[in-house]
């Protein structure tokens, strides 16, 4: 099952459960995808439906770190129920560890040895952990193995 058709289902399950939250978070997903396959004029792969989950957490997250930072405890706990719902649509994250071995992988086939080769890495290894890794943990575990 695409997950299109997966967002669809439980779009109709969360309006027949009267789930408001659920079924507002899911809306505002196959809105982001729509504009993105009308900006794009053509139907999104599997890669591109990620980038668009991946985009709108990150919004999501950088939304919970102001409201945390204004003291905004009721909005922190909206967002962070819309933050479980996407997530629910994103694939497995890799561990730490996981991460660091895909990173020494990378840092010898790239044949990095100093900071300044940090952006060649990352170039390499963003499209190996798409939709599976926070690119600002990936960064830091980068920059930790070369320093």
């Amino acid at each position: 099952m695409s997950l299109v058709d997966r967002l669809n289902s439980d779009m109709k399950q969360a309006m027949k459960a009267r789930d408001k939250v659920r079924l507002s978070v899911i809306r505002m997903i196959k809105t982001a995808l729509q504009n993105e396959s009308i900006k794009k004029m053509k139907e999104l792969s599997e890669d591109e439906v990620l980038a668009v989950l991946s985009r709108e957490l990150k919004q999501r997250k950088d939304s919970l770190q102001e409201f945390e930072n204004a003291g905004r405890q009721d909005l922190v706990e909206e967002v962070s129920n819309e933050i479980a719902i996407v997530q629910t649509y994103m694939p497995e994250q890799l561990s730490e560890e996981d991460i660091k071995s895909i990173i020494d992988e990378t840092i010898s086939e790239v044949g990095a040895g100093s900071k300044a080769d940090i952006g060649k890495i990352m170039k390499v290894i963003m499209p190996k952990l798409k939709g599976r890794a926070d690119g600002s943990l990936v960064n830091r575990l980068v920059r930790s193995k070369l320093s």
